[in-house]
């Protein structure tokens, strides 16, 4: 059997319409897709440091806030070429990204003293869920911030109980492609097992990374079919014109017989448009069995629940190695054309 004989017939539209039938042309076998992974073998290196961040955390247990003092950070990388760097603090109290605070950027120091309270509402049985996440970027005025590294504090309850102010020091550390703040992607999942049909609708953006000279960006976002490691399918979105936070609300459908959901995953880039060079990727995100957390949650839910659309935020990470354009990705062979009824 042909490569190019493997697929799934899939369609896109901004809106549903009534009474719409798609066919299954073909059955996935995984056996041809197989790769060796490259990673598989790797080994995880250490994580490195760039310097220290001191805060506080104290409970108030009257108005259910936690208290969050940014104190200073210690031996900061140089970012800028007078040797100094711009710092300036942001933080979240994950999983909620929707609050988020940010000190002032302090001039030329590697030794910032920022001294700042933030305060999180939040219900004190609700604190052992939740997690801090401290990123510390270099301001540049005129091109996109770069993040110094980042500081999560996995267990709020690791010094004491924050009934008393507690303070802490923790290593930064340095950025990762993985860790850059690059937005995030709202998406619903819908599965129906009696007909093999999979609805993937993008609903909106928000925060992307700023890609062009007027501090916005074009984004579309282009969804492949994966199996094994091979992309089987491609399909993408509108473009959004000079924004940061658009909203598409377009579905892509995918025929993915019931035996082979397992089989499968979905690879979602937000991509900038540029008219004149490549398109850039933004950020990525994926969902499926082979997923890590929410992209794998996510998929679960979607056939735990079928004939439910299932909704989630998740957020973009950056594409290891360099951006390419939407059409100059390798792919699968091309496939055959559906069969006509």
């Amino acid at each position: 059997m042909q490569v190019s004989s493997v697929d799934f017939n899939m369609g896109t539209d901004p809106v549903l319409q009534r009474g719409e039938t798609t066919t299954s042309i073909g059955r996935i076998k995984p056996e041809l897709y197989k790769q060796k992974s490259v990673d598989s073998d790797g080994q995880q290196e250490d994580v490195k440091t760039c310097g220290k961040l001191n805060f506080t955390l104290r409970y108030d247990y009257e108005n259910e806030l936690l208290a969050v003092t940014i104190v200073k950070a210690l031996d900061l990388p140089a970012k800028d070429f007078t040797g100094t760097s711009d710092p300036y603090v942001k933080i979240y109290l994950l999983p909620d990204r929707k609050k988020k605070f940010q000190t002032r950027v302090h001039r030329k120091t590697l030794n910032p003293v920022f001294d700042e309270t933030f305060q999180f509402p939040v219900a004190y049985d609700q604190l052992s869920n939740r997690k801090l996440h401290f990123s510390v970027y270099d301001f540049d005025r005129f091109s996109r911030h770069d993040m110094i590294g980042e500081v999560i504090l996995d267990n709020l309850f690791e010094v004491s109980d924050l009934s008393r102010e507690a303070n802490v020091w923790k290593d930064i550390h340095c950025a990762t492609t993985e860790s850059i703040d690059l937005g995030e992607i709202m998406f619903s999942l819908c599965y129906l097992p009696t007909a093999g049909r999979m609805t993937l609708t993008v609903i909106k953006c928000r925060n992307l990374k700023a890609m062009d000279i007027t501090g916005a960006s074009d984004p579309y976002v282009k969804v492949s079919l994966m199996c094994e490691g091979r992309r089987l399918k491609k399909r993408k979105t509108t473009t959004k014109k000079n924004t940061l936070n658009p909203v598409y609300n377009e579905a892509i459908i995918f025929d993915i017989p019931p035996e082979n959901v397992d089989q499968v995953s979905l690879s979602i880039a937000v991509m900038d448009y540029d008219r004149v060079g490549h398109n850039e990727v933004i950020g990525v995100c994926r969902t499926g069995i082979d997923a890590e957390g929410l992209g794998r949650d996510h998929w679960n839910e979607m056939l735990a629940y079928p004939r439910k659309p299932i909704t989630h935020w998740h957020p973009l990470v950056e594409l290891p190695g360099r951006a390419t354009s939407f059409d100059s990705q390798g792919s699968c062979s091309s496939p055959k054309p559906p069969l006509t009824p």
